[in-house]
């Protein structure tokens, strides 16, 4: 039988594609984005790190195996003693200090989107709050392969694309979709299969809405 996720991602049918086929994506793969569309989309990327951080420390707690609080808790560390000061340092490179992206107005897409994580993870079990978080870490994974088999090596994007092809991350993808079939099974997700569903679909169409915080730039 399929993994969870993988079940999840085909019932999420045209959503699922809206989100990794979105036309800011396009523009990333093509190198027709403009710089100002990209700048804003990595100040609303920074402000969603911290809160994924905080999904994912919520992730620790609401966990009952060790190893699998543990894991949490290393992915909430090393979003904010890496991946984080990472972000902060590739966005120096277009021109935005972090004190500008800190004290920038989150975006409405934004809030929306890593509130209602937060929500599923609060009102649930960490059952709930992993198929609330599925569709980023997966999904980014999937966009950033599609996109590289499509970038010129000349194309502006092309280090932030490969960020997500690297074996650093897709160990992590592959990681935390062992860690959502494990928690799937000691949950009973088979029976809770279309509530889940209509998490992982509704966080779908958010992370498909936070592109917007960028492509509104796109136009001239």
């Amino acid at each position: 039988m399929a993994g969870l996720f993988t079940r999840l991602r085909a019932g999420a049918g045209a959503a699922w594609e809206e989100y990794v086929r979105h036309p800011f994506v396009e523009a990333l793969a093509d190198g027709s984005l403009r710089r100002e569309a990209f700048q804003e989309f990595l100040v609303q990327d920074y402000l969603f790190l911290i809160q994924y951080a905080r999904a994912h420390a919520l992730l620790a707690y609401k966990l009952e195996d060790l190893a699998d609080i543990r894991a949490a808790l290393d992915t909430a560390k090393a979003l904010i003693e890496i991946e984080i000061p990472l972000h902060v340092k590739y966005c120096a490179g277009w021109g935005l200090a972090e004190a500008r992206m800190r004290e920038a107005p989150p975006a409405l897409e934004m809030l929306a989107y890593t509130r209602y994580v937060l929500e599923q993870g609060l009102a649930g079990d960490a059952l709930d709050l992993l198929a609330a978080l599925a569709p980023c870490l997966a999904g980014y994974a999937e966009i950033g392969l599609w996109a590289a088999r499509r970038a010129q090596p000349d194309n502006p994007y092309i280090d932030w694309i490969r960020t997500y092809t690297g074996e650093d991350y897709l160990a992590s993808v592959e990681a935390a979709l062992a860690m959502i079939d494990r928690v799937g099974d000691a949950l009973g997700a088979e029976a809770r299969l279309p509530r889940l569903q209509a998490v992982f679909t509704q966080a779908t169409r958010l992370e498909a809405a936070f592109w917007r915080t960028g492509w509104r730039e796109q136009a001239p």
